[in-house]
């Protein structure tokens, strides 16, 4: 027995002398006021700009307001269970959201969480909200097409992947019609799309989604939903997040396209919570650095260039940076030419070749929103974010309303980069219709007060009816490239001339019709080549030719 007990002794003797006090520092603090959603908080000496915090109860809140005495949280949750005199804790961390392949086709909420009913997502990882966005040497020129399916866009305020397009107009004007047809038609296309409600109502988010399930969109888009009845804190951190998943697939050398719709909501939200902290108000009591907020947002879009390498000639065409000979990785927007150059200065040069880096060169594009009033785009949001973005689409409730929809108003729209990636054959039969839609709107106002014009203006008033009629488009309804490409080059070379307005958007549906029975070779050959060769333009006439003349008005 008492070998046992000099054993048992020297058994715990032995772990006394091994324990070691695991000492751990924590920054702590306690509520001292808390209400409509956001908490002032002592204490908490050495908490960062936007760090997660979390109340005792486990409710997390982002540090907003550093002041001497104290620190305004914003509360991510249900404020209502914040009371004063509670225990905060910092965490060291910032508000991340989790991103992965596994959020494709899910319904989550501003902080990543599954809202779907699916159950749990298999993240591969988390993303901070709040990112430094890419440096002018990590980008490239915006040089590949987002093909929106929709004609008025596609051929006169085309769109390309890294760029920054506003969507601007009334309520109710089809803004997100527009952006919900743009997801749609990226079916197949390999480009991953993030929706994200911002204060909208959930009956609508819930019709939103029901349209992408019903079009097969949900398998290629992510949708991040921050509703009207939830705390202005979450409204806020909605379009990061969402921005965060989206980088995740660019770095990736994906290609996505997220839509904030909208950010008038957003802006709100900030307005709300920086009153509610006692931030001085400015301008329609907006705090002073809400540009900013929208900035370091939409500056985060971008076209990445693609990184190169030096590898032996063997080696596949893309390859992974370990496998540079060197060592040496080439980016910025010259790296190839560099990467050539130092390869041609290298002994036996033959034996190696240049080779892209595989996951590089991914791109970030977004539609963001914006919801005016009585058609102010003057107004102090809607300006701050023209001048932020590469271009609007202005929609404009008179046109909606008189049935001409999309109601894009094409002398205020304007796509600044975009020229540059529309496909060719878009660009070959699309060039002057901006200028002479434009044109035609104000011929048409002044046609109005006076019936004597002469016949080059009733031409031009003649044209622009049927080309305004082939520009109209059904929602849900997307047109390929080369669908859009038949049907433009008719309107413009004056094929729908002699065609009755009325009837129109029958002729052009029978038209598509006829040349997908009979001549498939055409459009494959416009889809494949994307240009439009004297050949093929020839054929298109006499193919529009000898179709019109069989072609009966019903």
């Amino acid at each position: 027995m008492s070998d046992f007990v000099e054993s048992l002794f020297s058994d715990l003797q032995k772990q006394v002398d091994e324990f070691s006090p695991k000492i751990e520092r924590q920054d702590v603090g306690t509520t001292i006021e808390a209400g409509d959603g956001i908490a002032r908080v002592s204490g908490l000496a050495d908490v960062t700009a936007q760090e997660l915090v979390r109340f005792e109860n486990g409710i997390m809140g982002i540090a907003f307001n550093l002041e001497t005495d104290s620190v305004g949280v914003i509360i991510l949750g249900e404020y209502s269970e914040i009371e004063e005199g509670m225990t905060v804790y910092s965490t060291g961390r910032i508000a991340s959201v989790p991103v992965g392949e596994g959020m494709v086709g899910r319904v989550i909420n501003a902080l990543g969480e599954p809202i779907d009913g699916k159950g749990p997502i298999q993240a591969e990882g988390y993303q901070p909200i709040e990112r430094i966005a890419p440096g002018v040497v990590e980008r490239r020129d915006v040089d590949t097409p987002v093909q929106t399916g929709i004609k008025a866009i596609d051929a006169m305020i085309p769109i390309g992947r890294g760029q920054r397009e506003l969507i601007i107009g009334d309520r109710q004007t089809g803004k997100t019609a527009l952006a919900i047809d743009t997801i749609i038609n990226q079916r197949g296309k390999n480009l991953i799309c993030i929706y994200v409600a911002i204060g909208q109502k959930r009956a609508a988010i819930a019709r939103t989604v029901g349209v992408l399930e019903r079009y097969r969109a949900m398998e290629h888009t992510v949708v991040l939903v921050s509703a009207a009845d939830e705390p202005a804190a979450l409204q806020y951190i909605a379009p990061y997040g969402g921005c965060a998943i989206g980088e995740f697939f660019a770095e990736r050398g994906q290609d996505a396209l997220i839509v904030y719709d909208d950010l008038s909501k957003h802006a709100w939200a900030y307005r709300q919570v920086s009153l509610l902290l006692r931030r001085p108000p400015g301008r329609e009591a907006y705090p002073g650095d809400v540009f900013y907020l929208h900035s370091r947002l939409l500056e985060r879009a971008v076209r990445l260039a693609d990184r190169y390498v030096i590898v032996p000639s063997a080696s596949e065409d893309e390859a992974h940076e370990g496998q540079a000979i060197d060592g040496k990785v080439y980016d910025g927007p010259l790296a190839e030419h560099e990467a050539a150059t130092d390869l041609e200065a290298m002994d036996e040069a033959s034996k190696y070749k240049v080779a892209r880096v595989k996951g590089s060169g991914g791109s970030l594009t977004a539609l963001p929103i914006i919801e005016t009033l009585l058609g102010d785009v003057a107004a102090y949001i809607p300006t701050n974010v023209i001048s932020i973005t590469d271009g609007q689409i202005y929609l404009e409730s008179d046109l909606f309303n008189a049935g001409i929809r999309p109601g894009i108003n094409v002398g205020l729209s304007v796509s600044r980069v975009g020229g540059d990636a529309q496909a060719k054959a878009m660009k070959q039969v699309a060039g002057g219709l901006r200028l002479d839609m434009a044109a035609y709107r104000d011929v048409a106002a002044f046609a109005q007060f006076g019936s004597d014009l002469d016949k080059a203006t009733q031409a031009q008033l003649a044209r622009g009816q049927r080309l305004q009629e082939i520009l109209k488009q059904p929602q849900y309804v997307p047109q390929n490239l080369e669908q859009e490409v038949v049907v433009i080059f008719a309107g413009t070379r004056g094929y729908a001339d002699e065609v009755p307005v009325d009837q129109v958007q029958n002729w052009e549906a029978d038209l598509l019709r006829h040349v997908e029975s009979s001549h498939g070779e055409l459009l494959r050959e416009i889809r494949e080549k994307k240009a439009i060769s004297r050949e093929m333009e020839a054929s298109l006439e006499e193919m529009i030719l000898n179709f019109n003349r069989g072609w009966v008005p019903e």
